[in-house]
């Protein structure tokens, strides 16, 4: 029969045994709580690395659609795209108001890399609602239909540069051929990702489908094989560059779409890129010499 003294010890035991059961529970929750919060963290770091990503992409390298380069200096890029993901389609178009009420082309940074004379300011015409145009380079002939209807205001440009020969005679300098981005990049009479015509205007659709703060304008969404859009370098900076989209491709909504590419200059394009790039890699300048050599309006 166990003694007075013997019963304590045993309780004693049994005590410590109780309380360092509690202290390694403690430890474990504190532990799961740190863990927690690391991953809470981690989540959110990812979160900030990628619209970083984003955005010193489009506009830190070379020029939009193709290179990303500085705003200061080129034309965003959206060649440096994010990797495949689920994306929805282009937003349904709703007319924003004062649709192509006051367009404006004010002086840009950089100085004009062609001669040309900025587009008319204040109201254009958004009828018709779409207007035919023919672009030819030395591979091949491309049927454009400008969206007059959805970004008037790019079509004005557009329009206007294409009536002076600003395109004649210049490089398409880009083409990216990832499973995410498939464009040619074409605009820029220097060939180097960084000119433009000396002025910009503000996005369109599908950019003004968004409130300026909208998270939704972090998320790729789908430009459809046959898109034409601009490049840009941020926010309010479209200049001459421009990109055609030879395949499915995922970017953030922030690039002016302002027509579609018909089956023969889909055919054109899809020369083009079988033959790749200059150095093999999936970006860079075309194999091929793409030169346009007009853009007319018919």
């Amino acid at each position: 029969m166990p003694t007075n003294e013997q019963r304590r010890e045993t309780a004693k035991r049994k005590l410590e045994r109780q309380l360092e059961r509690r202290a390694e529970n403690e430890r474990k929750r504190r532990l799961y709580t740190i863990i927690g919060s690391a991953a809470a963290v981690v989540v959110v770091i990812a979160a900030v690395v990628a619209t970083i990503v984003l955005t010193n992409r489009d506009s830190g390298g070379q020029t939009a659609s193709a290179d990303s380069t500085t705003p200061t200096t080129s034309e965003a890029s959206p060649l440096d795209a994010p990797e495949p993901a689920q994306a929805g389609g282009l937003p349904a178009f709703q007319a924003p108001e004062g649709l192509g009420g006051d367009c404006q082309y004010p002086e840009s940074a950089e100085a004009a890399s062609k001669p040309n004379t900025a587009p008319r300011t204040g109201r254009v015409p958004t009828e018709p609602a779409e207007i035919s145009a023919s672009m030819a380079t030395k591979q091949g002939n491309l049927g454009l239909l400008l969206d007059n209807g959805k970004s008037p205001c790019t079509v004005n440009s557009f329009a206007s540069l294409a009536q002076q020969g600003y395109f004649n005679d210049t490089p398409c300098h880009r083409l990216t051929t990832s499973d995410s981005l498939a464009v040619l990049q074409c605009g820029d009479p220097t060939g180097e990702g960084t000119g433009g015509p000396g002025y910009q205007f503000a996005d369109e659709y599908p950019t003004n489908q968004y409130q300026p703060d909208d998270p939704a304008l972090m998320q790729p969404v789908l430009y459809p094989r046959g898109t034409l859009a601009m490049a840009n370098a941020g926010p309010g900076t479209n200049g001459s560059q421009f990109f055609l989209v030879f395949r499915d491709s995922q970017l953030p909504p922030n690039y002016t779409v302002f027509g579609t590419i018909d089956e023969t200059g889909l055919a054109t394009l899809d020369k083009i890129a079988a033959e790749g790039t200059v150095d093999g890699g999936p970006d860079g300048p075309p194999k091929l010499d793409v030169n346009v050599t007009s853009i007319a309006l018919d």
